[in-house]
């Protein structure tokens, strides 16, 4: 079986310095500015940059009408229901008015039936 070879303290200088070199061709290899892809590039990013911007104003102004479409909805809503609320307090009272004066007739009745059994005087 053979053993790990340890990497000697040059050896590893030389690797740092391989490294170092290979980046700075990768940097100096790198297209400059005025390139024509690179010139390009940047305005099809600005162009998808600015077509994201619309989409999301008008996803903004979307949203921005459903709430207002949805306040306005909240508003009737609540208007009916005070409607209804209203409608349901009256007709209560009515229909407790109507049932104590039939509770009145009912007993005036009785009253009246009794006083006739036992011979009013």
């Amino acid at each position: 079986m053979r053993s790990f070879k340890e990497q000697g303290f040059n050896e590893r200088l030389q690797l740092a310095a391989k490294a170092r070199q290979e980046l700075l061709e990768k940097y100096k290899s790198r297209p400059s500015e005025n390139d024509p892809e690179i010139v390009k590039l940047r305005e099809q990013q600005k162009a998808i940059a600015e077509a994201r911007e619309a989409r999301e104003a008008e996803k903004a102004e979307k949203r921005r009408q459903e709430a207002e479409l949805q306040a306005v909805r909240d508003a009737t809503d609540k208007a009916e229901r005070e409607r209804l609320a209203k409608r349901a307090a009256i007709e209560a009272v009515i229909r407790g008015e109507s049932l104590a004066a039939e509770q009145k007739a009912k007993r005036d009745a009785r009253y009246a039936a009794r006083k006739a059994r036992t011979g009013v005087k």
